[in-house]
């Protein structure tokens, strides 16, 4: 990947965090977005270490002018962008007789829409290029589905449908577009779930044991490598055995 210019969204923390670090140490130039400011900074800092020419910019993925600048920044500093990481998302979970419109609405803005905004702005450099990598992190609960989480599955599986179309929509320019679909990562979120809690995760998980956001960030880094370029419209699965599609 050495040069390739690659944009990951959520980037600040978490598998997106990781995520960055390790398409920097493959050699891509890595651009960060994330609406957490103090984070991105730090994330920032952390890739900087190994490919100094990494950016960062401070954004509402919700937000069509903030997406807007920052592809034009990225564009005005690199000239292309080769890879897009759609790693940005948030839960609000709650039981459907008592999830909220807004909590809806809100989830899908941010794991769903803007994938479309910020994949919608990057095709036409991507096209002119004639080569591009998008991948979008999906869910295991995607396809499995969960109680109390109706919008972020819905969004999860949706991003794996949406992949479908624009893979074939763009495969004849040298586009590939695929999902990674984690299943129970450990991170602050699960390091956070109480022992009898955990213990249940790990009951259906047939390898009994939690990924590491390193296991997602590889799956990643071959779905964007040159490698994979004859790979459009699939899901990894990265879960352990916990779903076997």
């Amino acid at each position: 990947m050495r040069d390739r210019v690659a944009i990951v969204t959520g980037a600040s923390s978490g598998i997106g965090r990781v995520v960055a670090i390790h398409l920097a140490k493959l050699g891509a130039r890595v651009v960060l977005i994330s609406n957490e400011s103090i984070r991105i900074l730090e994330a920032l800092e952390e890739v900087r270490a190994i490919s100094p020419e990494s950016e960062a910019f401070e954004a509402d993925v919700t937000s069509f002018p903030c997406l807007e600048e920052s592809v034009k920044l990225t564009l005005e500093k690199f000239g292309r962008i080769d890879i897009l990481v759609n790693n940005a998302g948030i839960t609000r979970d709650a039981l459907l007789v008592r999830m909220s419109l807004a909590d809806w609405e809100r989830v899908l803005a941010v794991n769903l829409t803007s994938v479309f905004q910020l994949t919608r702005m990057i095709l036409k450099p991507m096209m002119k290029a004639r080569y591009g990598r998008i991948v979008n992190i999906s869910s295991v609960v995607g396809v499995t589905g969960n109680p109390g989480q109706a919008n972020y599955v819905a969004s999860k599986a949706g991003l794996v449908g949406f992949s479908k179309s624009i893979a074939l929509e763009i495969a004849s320019r040298n586009i590939t577009v695929n999902c990674v679909a984690p299943g129970f990562i450990a991170t602050a979120m699960t390091d956070a779930l109480n022992p009898k809690a955990k213990e249940a995760i790990l009951s259906r998980i047939p390898m009994g044991a939690m990924g590491s956001p390193e296991d997602v960030a590889h799956a990643v880094a071959f779905l964007a490598s040159e490698r994979a370029g004859y790979i459009t419209g699939e899901t990894l699965h990265v879960n352990g055995g916990l779903y076997m599609g």
